[in-house]
């Protein structure tokens, strides 16, 4: 069940949790700090960050409604990447990203969303 981040404390629960579990993914552990700003730059304003859960604690998903569309962002671990879905973790791929991913393509890619 996804938990609604609503504040600076839960964000920082999540995103602390994603970044001590880049150890099993070094590949993104650089990336991930880009698309949280992405993320936060250009979600609706009346809209909730949430994040998926498990055993209680938040998990490597996260929900974002940007220009009143829903996109998800997760972790592939068979692809060792961060991917952007439409509306769910199931959705269609839009964009898979690196730490070799240039932040100036986040940047075009979130922008045009």
């Amino acid at each position: 069940m996804p938990q609604t981040v609503s504040d600076l404390d839960t964000l920082m629960t999540y995103f602390s949790g994603v970044m001590d579990r880049t150890h099993h993914a070094p590949n993104v552990d650089a990336i991930a700090l880009a698309l949280l700003g992405a993320v936060l730059w250009r979600k609706d304003a009346d809209s909730e960050i949430q994040v998926r859960t498990y055993a209680g604690s938040p998990a490597n998903m996260l929900w974002v409604q940007i220009s009143r569309r829903r996109y998800a962002l997760a972790y592939n671990h068979r692809d060792g990447c961060i991917e952007l879905h439409e509306r769910t973790g199931a959705g269609e791929v839009m964009h898979r990203f690196t730490n070799s991913t240039p932040v100036t393509e986040v940047r075009r890619i979130f922008e045009a969303l």
